[in-house]
């Protein structure tokens, strides 16, 4: 697709982050009217439990039906429900028939699952998509019928997940409303309004995204022992790398300056300008954790520094995010300030 300025019949509608936040608590309130065990995938996407439903109505299928319907009227939306007995089948289910429908897969599932491509297959994403084909399994029924140690040997653990996916045997359970997952790592990305041309600007992105990150991991009372990037070129091509930090860390000009180093070594500029970056603070541990000094690295400028950001820390939660900043997060970021790097985002199935 060419550029908006050579489209000139293209119209361009800007995003209503609002509002999609608001109909996606609407909706959530009408799942919670048949069961309180109702798990959040993503911003529009959600898992039902209403096993404890079933009294007041015939079965499954009947309750969906009934959501579908109760959401066209109250909200005008549309909404595709899969039915079935584990939470993969039924996220596949609900992506076989849209915008409006309800797809049961009970009885007889494989047959309408097995012949489906893997890449359909919850997490199987395009690089796991190319590896599987690598190895000459193209259907999800393929999957389900590798022996699953040659999975693990190819993908660790997360092979054997994805042979219980294909086989409907994962018995994750869904999550009440209310839940809140241990953190085990506190990210942050963005799509920019432009493409980013030099390391300069990306720096510039990093910092931004690393404020929030070290102020989330403040408030939780956690410090990062590594740091992870994911870097997506105009191209839509991705790259994702990951280091250790030298010391555990919540400071955002650390983990900024470490995300640095990895896009320094990592990213070839032959792959095209940058359009998305991701910042993850990774392998955390409890702040008052004991940590072994060496005589190598000034500790006393660290916690001198750990002191100043908190402070920053501190008037940016009384007075708002913009109150006090780093000179370099002045210049234009080519960052979207609708609100939608503030929607956290669900990143995984809870075993």
């Amino acid at each position: 697709m060419g550029s908006p300025a050579s489209l000139p019949g293209l119209i361009i509608v800007p995003p209503q982050y609002d509002q999609y936040c608001k109909f996606s608590r609407l909706l959530r309130n009408i799942y919670l009217r048949y069961t309180d065990l109702v798990e959040p995938y993503g911003m529009d996407e959600c898992w039902l439990d209403v096993t404890g439903s079933k009294p007041l109505h015939p079965n499954s299928p009947s309750i969906a039906e009934e959501i579908r319907q109760t959401v066209k009227e109250e909200l005008g939306l549309t909404v595709s429900i899969g039915v079935s007995f584990s939470k993969v089948i039924a996220k596949l289910g609900s992506d076989m028939k849209k915008p409006d429908a309800v797809t049961v897969l009970m009885d007889g599932w494989k047959e309408r699952v097995w012949p489906l491509p893997a890449s359909e297959l919850l997490f199987v994403g395009r690089q796991r998509t190319r590896r599987l084909n690598s190895m000459g399994i193209y259907t999800i029924g393929a999957l389900a019928n590798t022996d699953p140690e040659v999975l693990r040997a190819w993908f660790g653990k997360e092979g054997i997940h994805l042979w219980l996916y294909a086989n409907g045997l994962d018995e994750a359970r869904v999550q009440p409303h209310d839940y809140a997952a241990p953190i085990k790592s506190v990210g942050h990305g963005i799509t920019c309004n432009s493409d980013l041309h030099t390391e300069e600007e990306v720096w510039r992105v990093m910092l931004e995204l690393s404020q929030d990150i070290g102020h989330r991991l403040r408030t939780e009372g956690l410090a990062a022992k590594g740091v992870s990037i994911a870097i997506r070129d105009n191209c839509l091509g991705y790259t994702m790398c990951q280091a250790r930090l030298p010391f555990p860390s919540q400071s955002p000009l650390e983990i900024a300056h470490a995300a640095r180093q990895l896009f320094s070594r990592r990213y070839s500029w032959q792959r095209g300008s940058v359009r998305a970056v991701t910042v993850t603070a990774i392998d955390l541990i409890p702040e008052s954790f004991p940590v072994q000094l060496d005589v190598f690295n000034d500790a006393a400028r660290r916690m001198k520094l750990q002191k100043l950001e908190a402070c920053v820390d501190q008037i940016r939660g009384r007075f708002g995010k913009k109150a006090i900043t780093s000179a370099a997060l002045m210049a234009d970021l080519h960052m979207p300030d609708d609100g939608r790097h503030s929607v956290v985002m669900p990143s995984r199935m809870f075993f």
